[in-house]
């Protein structure tokens, strides 16, 4: 995982003194900040899985706002002090809890959140840590156990966060319970089918394997549908260029198991799907972990639904 160098982490401490000075010295009425001037509760998460849950559930009885710009790179995020701002104007705060959010930790612990209900995505299910699969390059910061933060990739896990983002919505806004309960409900429904998809996909499937020219931040859908996966790197890892051994393995393991796909995953530069694709005659194919999304596709509406449910299709293709 990425570590911030110390100039970055001390400028970081130096904005939210100056942020929080600014804050108190403001002294807002108890609660009014955490709600906007319409009286909806200001709802602030950190990447596009919780954005898009909490959307599904609450649709517009809330101020919703993501601090991932739509299309940048997620690992390597950092706050801004307007960003800084609005986590302390929320009523509600959704971080995944994995490598990449570690300045979440900072922040927090340096400003008031006692008008703040604060959910770890991470912690609403069983995480599990990142694995260093045959063939698959090491980050190199193997001094620390991390998990893998990409917990919203399996569908069941995803029902679970989109409970816990229910149950948090209701208790910090109770006068629409009901609302957000009725939409949680049909909600999890969709989900539950598109496990059921998944679930039929890989139990109908010639073949159990799946090849990325990539990182694989795909743990949790591996182990939910019981996929063996052979990948460049891990799915938090801030390499790009493999070796040339690593491609090779790659090339020699869809040679040998007449694997027809090699995927690449969203906002990647498809160079080494580019390279294993041309080699081996495997399709190249996105599957699409939804950390984040492009701004086209995040203007245009897109969802975790429709993310998955292309995904399941594509993994239909690599399968079959």
């Amino acid at each position: 995982m990425e570590r911030h160098p110390p100039q970055k982490a001390l400028f970081l401490a130096v904005v939210v003194c100056i942020l929080l000075i600014t804050l108190a010295a403001c002294k807002p009425h108890k609660n009014a900040a955490v709600h906007d001037q319409n009286g909806k509760i200001n709802v602030t998460v950190t990447n596009f899985p919780p954005y898009d849950f909490v959307r599904q559930i609450a649709g517009d009885r809330v101020n919703l706002s993501m601090l991932l710009p739509p299309g940048a790179e997620s690992h390597s995020f950092e706050p801004s002090p307007r960003d800084i701002i609005t986590i302390q104007n929320s009523a509600i705060f959704i971080y995944s809890g994995g490598g990449s959010d570690k300045w979440v930790d900072r922040i927090l612990q340096s400003m008031n959140t006692g008008n703040m209900n604060i959910l770890a995505v991470i912690d609403t299910v069983e995480a599990v840590d990142e694995e260093i699969v045959e063939g698959m390059e090491e980050d190199g910061d193997d001094d620390e156990s991390d998990y893998d933060e990409h917990v919203w990739t399996s569908p069941r896990n995803a029902i679970r966060i989109v409970q816990a983002i229910t149950e948090t919505l209701c208790e910090t806004d109770a006068a629409n319970d009901g609302y957000y309960r009725q939409n949680a409900a049909a909600y999890i429904e969709k989900l539950r089918l598109l496990d059921i998809a998944f679930t039929e996909v890989v139990s109908g499937s010639k073949r159990g394997v799946i090849v990325f020219a990539d990182r694989f931040p795909f743990r949790y859908l591996a182990d939910a549908y019981g996929l063996t996966y052979y990948a460049a790197f891990p799915g938090c890892s801030t390499e790009t260029e493999p070796s040339a051994a690593t491609v090779k393995f790659l090339i020699d393991k869809i040679r040998a198991e007449r694997i027809p796909v090699v995927f690449h995953i969203e906002l990647s530069n498809e160079r080494m799907a580019n390279t294993i694709s041309g080699e081996t005659g495997a399709k190249k194919l996105l599957l699409h972990s939804s950390h984040n999304i492009t701004k086209k596709d995040f203007d245009s509406g897109m969802g975790y639904l429709e993310i998955m449910k292309n995904n399941v299709e594509n993994l239909r293709e690599a399968l079959f």
